[in-house]
């Protein structure tokens, strides 16, 4: 094989998405996984396991929408990484069963972390659970802090908890 050859395959390969650990498929049945598989080939247009701008805008452009680049990017960067079927399958997840985005839960615990260290007091926040908004039962303030990462000073590591909120690690 001539360098050459071999320089145009490194190009032409696309990175593959890192393997998620995730219990995306629980929120599925195999009916529901083998249409949403279906979609996704759909999707991806170019057949490489991961639908990128360019697969999104010629869907968008089959279906008679000129959508703009700043849309289609956003999109994207709805995933943390490439959209192979996996972060397809969570995306798709989020949007059925109207669950708030990683980024968007990240952003709630901040407006808890003064400090910005990644850390948030435990009483306070069960506190503010049970007082404010959409009000948590202690039961349900117990539940959620069974499994939670929290360091010995009582401190909920959130970052972490939202990884295992999102992604069953």
């Amino acid at each position: 094989m001539s360098s050459n050859t071999t320089s145009n395959k490194i190009v032409n390969k696309k990175k593959r998405a890192a393997r998620q650990n995730s219990n995306v498929f629980a929120i599925f049945d195999q009916k529901q996984i083998s249409e949403l598989k279906e979609a996704f080939g759909i999707f991806d247009h170019n057949s490489d396991n991961i639908v990128d701008q360019d697969d999104l805008r010629n869907v968008l452009s089959s279906l008679g929408q000129n959508a703009s680049d700043g849309y289609i990017e956003a999109m994207v960067k709805e995933a943390p990484g490439p959209i192979n079927f996996t972060m397809f399958l969570t995306l798709m997840g989020e949007h059925l069963s109207g669950t708030d985005s990683e980024s968007d839960i990240l952003a709630a615990f901040e407006a808890f972390d003064i400090d910005q260290n990644g850390l948030i007091s435990v009483n306070e926040l069960k506190d503010a659970l049970m007082q404010m908004g959409d009000r948590f039962s202690q039961k349900e303030v117990d539940i959620m802090f069974k499994h939670a990462p929290v360091t010995p000073k009582g401190e909920l590591k959130y970052r972490e908890f939202v990884k295992m909120l999102k992604h069953g690690e």
